[in-house]
């Protein structure tokens, strides 16, 4: 896992080309620890940047920029190709049907190398559709002048370009793009209204005007001087293409063993590095069965790492010990306190660079450094929920669709308006004394919270709207001053698939938006932020496409996310340590803004702040605000947002 930048130009001199590089990829220390270089060629205004965490082949040979064997093309990486021994064979069987063997003449055995010799066999874009892995890299073609911005399939790595007057720039993270000369901090206030509905700005935006994250299985082509640049994106997969593909018509028994096997063959991909190697555990069913995978390949115990809270509500830690204790692995874990969220708080403007407001971003983090200490590479149980339907929304969203349709709208309306009368906290502590009544798939934590969103879905007209409001903060209120709305793909019903069910609908519009622009960003900013590698069995395009091609039955079933995946995991791991409600991997902000963190939020919220910065609308804020903290209504999401917007404006001072 690595950190890379550069910048193309036709207006500066040689010395400020190396310099600017220089300055930028020293912004991206932490993400490669172990080496850096650059490699620039001044006649045509070029230069590549990489540091390296070293995981994979950790000698010098492993050292980038990479040349190609032939000198034509240079290289900078950040990410792992699983496949890579594999593509490695291909490529020397290639040569030896051709009888040229003698051209590839290996260096050493990373997996950088093998990219090189396989774009200079079969070129980029089929190469890169060969490579399976994570991500995403920079390449110079020398004989056609073209750099070429490549990422991968799911948006595990990132990648940013854009312009800072007539110099193109690229990068592993804003921060990158941030350090080059001329760089002018123009924020976009439509990138802005999308964060503050969604809490994460959406791919292609970012906070900055001009500047873009590339989108996942895309590849940009940049061709042309200084301002003339031209940049062309090429999709080489699409996850809208892979969810429009029929259904294969199998039975149970084999779509169990074949799951098992795609995810035990990625398991042992990911397992391979010269470092030594964990994974997070919470407990749950995803990370559970890649740990139990994992275990069922390894000779050693496998080395585990969780993190847990005091508050009952939200600790998972001690099912997590139960399946660690099970498995045999050796397992480390750490309870967190409001102090140690409140420590993390001041470091999330620069671990993201814009605005981002998933408040598991800080137990992501803390468990990321503990287990940091004891491993380079971690592998978690990511993209389970998204492909096997492990989201509660997926297993209620179409009956409670089915069930409020059948009532006219005033009366559900009316109806939300008695759910709405009692706080999440008082219908917490009524499910508190009835829970034992209810039959076990209804014990849900946060059930007044539930409640409240069962309230606003009751005024809806279509699934669609469902999905809008399930997915949606701040709306209607003209929370961000002067700004237009844009759409996006969540919202743009032209780029739907036309072919899903509701429940499917919602799947793949977490796999497409919520997935990597969420998740992905907060795993890979947490990790890195700690120079700590992760890795994710269930990102594999092969287990994606397979999943996707099964009916919605064999992932939800009698109600209940993820069967498939259940039955798989209970091979190894006994049912009673596993069947639950689901609780996710948060921490409790809506009290601790109450309580602990009350001062530093009441600072940032406030109301002539606010309006100072002349961004939001200081008004609702503080309308919510007030509310929260008379217990009247629990706005933890809507105001999170709010407050690491505030905190990373301040930074940008």
């Amino acid at each position: 896992m690595c950190g890379i930048a550069g910048l193309l130009t036709g207006t500066q001199q040689v010395t400020d080309i190396v310099k600017s590089t220089e300055g930028m990829i020293a912004t991206l220390a932490h993400r490669g620890p172990d080496d850096t270089g650059i490699w620039k060629d001044t006649t045509v205004g070029i230069s590549l940047a990489h540091r390296r965490l070293s995981i994979l082949d950790l000698s010098p040979e492993g050292h980038q920029p990479m040349h190609s064997a032939d000198g034509r093309y240079i290289i900078v990486f950040n990410g792992e190709i699983y496949n890579h021994r594999q593509l490695r064979k291909e490529l020397e069987n290639a040569d030896l049907v051709n009888n040229s063997s003698s051209d590839i003449k290996w260096r050493g055995h990373s997996d950088t190398e093998v990219m090189l010799a396989a774009i200079m066999q079969w070129g980029v874009i089929e190469a890169v559709k060969q490579f399976t892995g994570m991500f995403a890299f920079a390449l110079w073609d020398r004989k056609e002048k073209q750099l070429y911005l490549v990422r991968d399939r799911i948006g595990e790595k990132p990648l940013y370009y854009g312009w800072s007057n007539e110099t193109f720039l690229f990068g592993s993270e804003l921060k990158a793009l941030r350090a080059c000369p001329g760089w002018r901090d123009e924020i976009d206030r439509e990138a802005l209204a999308l964060y503050m509905q969604f809490n994460y700005v959406p791919a292609p935006n970012t906070i900055y005007k001009g500047i873009r994250k590339l989108e996942p299985g895309c590849i940009a082509k940049i061709t042309g001087k200084g301002s003339s640049h031209d940049v062309e994106i090429q999709k080489y997969w699409s996850m809208h293409d892979v969810v429009s593909q029929p259904y294969q018509n199998i039975n149970d028994k084999t779509a169990i063993e074949h799951t098992e096997s795609l995810l035990s063959a990625s398991v042992k991909r990911q397992m391979v590095a010269d470092v030594p190697l964990g994974a997070f555990l919470s407990g749950g069913i995803d990370s559970s069965l890649i740990v139990a995978l994992m275990q069922n390949q390894s000779s050693r115990p496998v080395k585990t790492f969780t993190i847990g809270f005091n508050e009952s509500s939200f600790n998972e830690a001690e099912h997590a010990l139960a399946v660690a204790n099970h498995l045999g692995t050796e397992h480390t874990e750490f309870y967190v306190s409001a102090n140690d969220a409140m420590d993390v708080i001041p470091l999330l403007p620069t671990l993201y660079d814009e605005p981002f407001a998933d408040s598991s971003q800080i137990p992501t983090y803390l468990v990321s450094r503990m287990t940091q200490e004891h491993v380079s590479v971690s592998l978690s149980g990511d993209g389970g929920d998204e492909f096997f339907g492990g989201y509660n929304r997926y297993t209620w969203g179409q009956n409670i669709w089915d069930r409020i349709k059948l009532f006219p709208l005033p009366l559900r309306r009316s109806f939300a308006s008695v759910l709405r009368t009692p706080s999440p906290q008082t219908w917490d502590r009524l499910f508190s004394i009835f829970k034992y009544m209810l039959p076990t798939r209804y014990r849900y934590s946060s059930a007044g919270d539930k409640l409240h969103k069962l309230a606003k879905l009751l005024g809806t007209i279509s699934p669609n709207d469902i999905f809008i409001e399930l997915i949606s903060l701040w709306e209607g209120e003209g929370i961000v001053i002067d700004s237009d709305v844009i759409t996006t793909v969540a919202t743009d019903q032209a780029q739907w698939p036309d072919n899903l069910s509701f429940t499917e609908f919602m799947m793949y519009m977490d796999a497409k938006t919520y997935l990597p622009d969420d998740i992905m960003v907060k795993v890979d900013r947490a990790t890195m932020g700690v120079s700590l590698e992760s890795r994710a069995p269930f990102l594999d395009h092969e287990v994606i496409e397979y999943a996707w091609s099964l009916p919605l039955d064999m992932k939800i079933r009698n109600r209940q996310g993820k069967w498939l995946l259940r039955q798989i995991l209970y091979k190894y791991v006994p049912q009673t340590l596993i069947e639950r409600p689901k609780m996710g991997f948060g921490i409790p902000i809506d009290s601790w803004l109450r309580g602990p963190l009350r001062d530093w939020a009441e600072e940032l919220l406030d109301e002539s702040h606010i309006r100072s910065s002349g961004y939001l609308n200081a008004t609702a804020i503080r309308k919510k605000w007030d509310e929260h903290l008379s217990d009247k209504r629990n706005w933890q999401y809507h105001l999170w947002g709010v407050l690491m917007f505030q905190a990373w404006l301040n930074g940008q001072s």
